[in-house]
């Protein structure tokens, strides 16, 4: 099988350690818009809808948009 390079494998965050923290999954916001190919503006517009209310918003606007290549575990 012939796969595409920018294919991702599912990568895991497990919400109740280091990497559960807001500040951390705003930063991959960064990583992973790159990877997948968005602008800066829609990065950024990403981050501000993840920020615009509580943790529970923020984790559910980062699995709207990055839940096809990333498994959140609680």
């Amino acid at each position: 099988m012939i796969k595409d390079k920018k294919e991702l494998k599912h990568l895991t965050i497990d919400l109740t350690g280091p990497q559960g923290n807001a500040f951390f999954l705003l930063r991959q916001v960064d990583s992973l818009g790159v990877l997948l190919g968005k602008t800066k503006r829609e990065i950024n517009r990403i981050k501000m809808e993840m920020m615009l209310s509580d943790y529970e918003m923020l984790i559910q606007t980062f699995d709207k948009y990055f839940g096809s290549i990333v498994v959140l575990y609680r």
